[in-house]
């Protein structure tokens, strides 16, 4: 056997990518689009910002000095990640939306420091995002054996591989907050219910805090989120072949204390026609109103609870950051 026959093998053994079947239908754009843009009020799931673009932005986002969430939740990760290695001894690391894995070398280089070496397998609806993340796992962790799992989690988890062990299930990015309370419920019922007792499940939580904080969040000084939620109209554009002009829309985002939660729409700056090809419709937009694209909710140590408790789940361990303004839960299965 030759070295590059050798190599070949040596990978083979340490990365697999499987595409994982829809548990239950999830709506397409096309769908969505239909159910949400066509009636009233208008709405959009916010999966649809990630196009390439889409992504680019996001990642700007997570740089700027008004988002908090992402370098909290790095933050609190590198802080306990032995502390979470330690309780847990997972034989897997299981993540759900895993992206490129960037927070989730934190755990992993807590495993090398007190020489636990589970095996990791990222969950995630972007194939190049996986592959991205492989290429550097791989390369940072010799010893790691990697799944890499190809589908859409909101899917369903039915389908998924099982295997023998104790898994620590990761979600994290505060994703949960994108939830309607009853879907949040639902989706994680759905976890559970795939979920042994022996399992544990790592999931972000940001925080209730002081408006202006949120508000700030979601309208930095140089425009990057107003670009990345003004972008989900050259996602219509392309997928739709609809005639979206961004310029005739505003990003609008601002905090609800009264349901918890931050509220992105794109606010429509004038009265105008707007044509879908693909669905061989059109509809009028009028100055004023409003598409929703996002909702982002917060939460308290009451409610977080509220929710893990109505899905099966119990708090083992709440990590709070010092600035209470982020969480990371370790809850098990009940």
């Amino acid at each position: 056997m030759t070295n590059v026959d050798s190599l070949g093998k040596a990978l083979e053994q340490r990365f697999r990518c499987v595409r994982v079947p829809p548990a239950r239908h999830v709506p397409s754009l096309e769908e969505d689009a239909r159910n949400g843009l066509l009636s009233q009020p208008r709405s959009l799931p916010p999966k649809y910002f990630y196009d390439d673009h889409g992504s680019e932005l996001f990642e700007r986002i997570c740089k700027t000095s008004e988002y908090y969430p992402t370098r909290t939740e790095d933050f609190l990760l590198q802080q306990h990640a032995q502390d979470i290695i330690r309780s847990t001894q997972p034989g897997k690391i299981f993540e759900l939306g895993s992206g490129s894995s960037t927070k989730t070398q934190h755990l992993l280089d807590a495993c090398n420091e007190i020489a636990h070496f589970p095996s990791y397998t990222a969950f995630d609806i972007s194939e190049r995002a996986l592959l991205f993340g492989w290429e550097t796992l791989s390369t940072r962790y010799d010893w790691l054996e990697i799944d890499l799992f190809l589908g859409d989690y909101e899917a369903g988890f039915k389908n998924i591989p099982r295997q023998n062990g104790s898994r620590l299930v990761v979600f994290l990015g505060s994703t949960i907050g994108n939830f309607e309370q009853d879907r949040a419920i639902g989706f994680m019922n759905d976890l559970r219910a795939n979920m042994s007792n022996s399992d544990r499940l790592l999931v972000g939580f940001d925080r209730v805090k002081d408006e202006h904080i949120l508000n700030a969040a979601y309208n930095d000084k140089d425009g990057i989120t107003a670009a990345f939620n003004l972008n989900v109209l050259n996602v219509l554009n392309n997928e739709l072949g609809a005639n979206f002009d961004p310029d005739k829309f505003k990003h609008s985002a601002n905090y609800d204390a009264d349901k918890a939660q931050v509220e992105m729409h794109l606010v429509s700056a004038c009265t105008h026609r707007v044509t879908f090809n693909t669905l061989a419709t059109s509809i009028e937009i009028d100055a004023g109103e409003s598409i929703c694209t996002e909702i982002s909710r917060k939460f308290t140590t009451k409610s977080l609870a509220n929710l893990l408790g109505q899905a099966g789940f119990a708090i083992e361990q709440d990590f709070i950051s010092a600035d209470g303004y982020f969480s990371l839960v370790l809850a098990y299965p009940v």
